[in-house]
């Protein structure tokens, strides 16, 4: 009884209001408001956010402090995004969660691989790590220099036991290319724990393969149209698991058993497989 009434609790609508709106880019921004339930989210989980008139979507929870602060990174793509950004400090906002499994600490050793906004779970995990006296690696790519998300931040840490690798496709600052290619060669020099990926799926796949081509373990968070977050709807399955539920952290062993999908397919509002942009 105790967990289902935890699980009620969590999926409950809250109404919270923002209390803080910082831009990362000239396309994303994070918003902070105070929840208990979400409060206590481990690094990997994610929240329903509810824009009240627009949409319900689920966003990776970027910070959880134990002050009551949760903070999530938001770029503006589609109608309930924008409205999004459109809120101002002070306006109100619905939240349900967190949901979903977290990503495993496992070892001394991790290196962190990041694209676009999938950069916003790992800055938390690697928060969580730095608590911990953990040094990481953490392989930051991005479009151009503008988008390379918590980059100062990173920076900042990098006495903190974080040594930054960074890459964008226009060759505006760090290496020229995708961040897998100097990830290529780093896992060519060393060898880690454990692989934390989160970030565009086509990203995540070519991490998982040169993961397997060297040995080494992956954890990755996947994205998928998510509309109940608790399992019932089936609009964010694939293979046999629902992201969900099931995820969205996946490790190697269940990377391997979805994929005819991974990177390749998704679920449309229908629920019809569609190929993956």
């Amino acid at each position: 009884m105790k967990s289902l009434a935890c699980h009620t609790a969590t999926n409950q609508p809250r109404t919270r209001r923002i209390i803080s709106i910082r831009a990362e880019s000239p396309t994303v921004k994070t918003f902070v408001f105070k929840d208990e339930q979400c409060a206590r989210a481990k690094p990997g989980q994610f929240l329903m956010l509810w824009i009240p008139g627009v949409d319900e979507i689920p966003l990776s929870i970027m910070d959880a402090r134990e002050d009551g602060k949760v903070a999530v990174s938001v770029k503006a793509l589609g109608e309930a995004t924008v409205a999004l950004h459109q809120k101002r400090v002070g306006d109100s906002i619905g939240v349900r969660g967190p949901f979903g499994n977290s990503f495993t600490l496992n070892g001394r050793k991790p290196l962190m691989v990041g694209g676009g906004t999938g950069i916003a779970p790992l800055m938390f995990l690697t928060k969580r790590l730095i608590s911990r006296a953990v040094s990481t690696t953490f392989v930051l790519g991005a479009k151009t220099r503008d988008e390379l998300l918590f980059r100062s931040e990173l920076e900042k840490s990098g006495a903190k036991r974080v040594r930054l690798v960074t890459a964008t496709e226009d060759g505006s600052y760090g290496l020229t290319g995708l961040c897998t290619e100097p990830l290529e060669q780093i896992l060519a020099r060393e060898k880690f724990d454990v692989i934390y990926a989160c970030g565009p799926e086509q990203m995540i796949l070519k991490v998982f393969g040169l993961a397997e081509q060297r040995g080494a373990e992956v954890q990755a968070s996947l994205e998928r149209l998510m509309r109940c977050a608790i399992g019932l709807c089936g609009s964010c399955v694939i293979g046999k698991y629902r992201v969900c539920a099931d995820g969205p952290v996946f490790t190697s062993k269940q990377l391997r058993h979805v994929r005819d999908e991974f990177g390749l397919f998704k679920r449309d509002r229908c629920g019809k497989k569609v190929p993956l942009d």
